[in-house]
Order: structure tokens, then C-alpha cells, then sequence
């Protein structure tokens, strides 16, 4: 059957075809995943993340699936975000530049421009706390007028903060797949001078796990999301780093990187005695004279 594996004990699917019995798109699967809201298990020939059909069978059997389910991943941008909330569409952005507000998601559209998008579940949160309520009418607080008056924009920094507690998530308790999920989120010079080994980087990046896709690798709009994902922010990077070293330590105690076997050390020529007659005339040339 196609997207299963042959396994008595475990039957799992790939993610496309446990999305498709999910009733979900895929983005919203990934979000999920994401999220913990789906439980993954690793495929065992080396290709990613599989469902358990126990899995898929447990979340169909849901109150209210599949609408309960989606619900829990419906995502909103700045103008759906604000009728969420209530405000204006400039007071939901001054609250997400401030980090109030954390993206969950994001994409480039046509003009190559950002579109962050919200979990609708934590606005409505959000904006039913009382000690909230200050922020969602009359004037700012002054130190958010301040930030945004500097052009501050936590955006970027908060969903890297976010995606890289869901790849720690999946990473479980392996080290090397904790070390990667930090590492595909810093620039690879940085994670050459932590890992100085060529043999634990290339290690590292099989390890890698995936990252959202924004358009053709090697486009402008792939360069621009690569830039957006990649930590930034000097005190930010520091953190990254100094996790990747402790994490690296616990990997090459636990499981060493493979390397190549050593070549056989080269063995001096041994020098065998000639046979034949030129061997005899030459042993009766050796013969001391009387």
C-alpha cells in the first residue's frame, strides 16, 4: 500500500499520505508536528519522521475531528489577527514588533515581502487576559513606544526562539540531533568554529533536520527566509553557540562521529632470493675462494 512500511509490530505512514487522512494540508501536518499535536516516530531507514497508524487512528477518533483538530493550528495574519483581537491592524503589528505577540509561522509573497503568521488560538488568549487590556486600547506603554520608535523588530528572533524548541522537541534525548537542530540555525561559519572537525560536521549535517522552504534554493526569495532563519543577534548567537559546544561534548563521549578506517601502514619490500640458474650461479659466486 502506498506511503506504508512493512512492519508487523508498527505500521507507520509518511507524513503526505498521514496528512491526507488527517484532512489536513500540509503546512497545517507540519504545524502540528510542530506543535506536539501529532506524534512522530523516526523512519528506521534513515528517511525522516514517520506517523504511527495508532497515532493517526487515536486522532481520528477525536471529539470534533477533523474541525476541532484544524482549529488548534488555524493561523492568522496582521489583519485577521487584529479582528481577533479586537484592535487595529497598527496596534497588532506595534505588539508583535515588541515580541509580545510570537510568529509561529512565516512565508515571502510575490514582492518578496514577510508575512508573518499568529496561532488564532493564542491571540484570542491573549486578548481575553484582564492584565492585558491595557495594551489592546488607549496609549502605548512607553517603553514599546520607545522600542518602536528605535525600529525595534522581534519578530525574526522570536520565531527562531520558537522553531528551535520544535526541533529540540524532536530531537529528544540524542545528542547529535540536538546539536543539529541548533546548528542549522546559526550561520555555518559559526558552526565551524564550534565544530572544528570536518568529519562531526559532515556528521552534523546528515543529522540536519529540515527547514521550512521558501521558494527555488539559490533564488532571492530562498536567500532572504535562509537570512531570516539564521540567528542574528549577537547575545542570541553567543546562546546558540555556547548550546551547540555543551551538546557537542555529550555526542563525542556518547557516540563519536564515524571516520574513515585507517590505511594499512606501508611494509618495507622484502627481497626474496632468485631462483633458477641465474640464482645458482649467483649463490656459487658467493662461495668464499680456498
Amino acid at each position: 500500500m502506498s506511503g506504508t512500511i512493512a512492519k508487523s509490530d508498527r505500521p507507520t505512514c509518511a507524513p503526505s499520505r498521514a496528512a491526507r487522512e488527517l484532512d489536513f494540508k500540509r503546512g497545517e501536518f507540519d504545524l502540528a508536528v510542530n506543535l506536539g499535536l501529532i506524534r512522530t516516530v523516526p523512519d528506521e531507514g534513515g528517511g525522516g519522521r514517520r506517523v504511527a497508524r495508532a497515532e493517526i487512528d487515536r486522532l481520528r477518533a477525536g471529539d470534533g475531528f477533523p474541525d476541532a483538530l484544524r482549529e488548534r493550528v488555524a493561523t492568522a495574519g496582521t489583519h485577521e489577527g487584529a479582528e481577533i483581537m479586537d484592535v487595529t491592524p497598527t496596534r497588532f503589528t506595534s505588539l508583535t514588533r515588541f515580541g509580545l505577540l510570537v510568529p509561529v509561522r512565516f512565508y515571502l509573497n510575490r514582492y518578496r515581502t514577510v508575512v508573518w503568521l499568529y496561532l488564532a488560538e493564542e491571540l484570542r488568549q491573549f486578548a481575553a487576559e484582564k492584565g492585558n487590556a491595557r495594551l489592546l486600547t488607549g496609549r502605548l506603554p512607553a517603553d514599546l513606544r520607545e522600542g518602536l520608535k528605535e525600529k525595534l523588530d522581534r519578530r525574526p528572533r522570536n520565531w527562531r526562539g520558537r522553531h528551535a524548541g520544535f526541533l529540540l522537541r524532536q530531537a529528544g534525548d540524542d545528542p547529535w540531533a540536538h546539536a543539529a537542530a541548533v546548528a542549522c540555525l546559526l550561520d555555518p561559519a559559526d558552526v565551524a568554529d564550534v565544530v572544528a572537525d570536518p568529519y562531526e560536521r559532515d556528521h552534523l549535517n546528515r543529522c540536519r533536520p529540515r527547514l521550512p522552504a521558501h521558494g527555488a534554493p539559490g533564488s532571492p526569495t530562498a536567500e532572504r527566509a535562509q537570512k531570516l532563519m539564521t540567528a542574528s543577534e549577537p547575545d542570541e548567537v553567543a546562546w546558540f553557540r555556547a548550546d551547540l559546544a555543551q551538546t557537542m561534548e555529550t555526542a563525542r563521549r556518547e557516540h563519536p562521529a564515524p571516520r574513515p578506517a585507517p590505511e594499512p601502514a606501508p611494509q618495507a619490500p622484502q627481497h626474496t632470493p632468485p631462483h633458477g640458474l641465474l640464482g645458482w650461479l649467483r649463490r656459487r659466486g658467493r662461495r668464499p675462494t680456498r
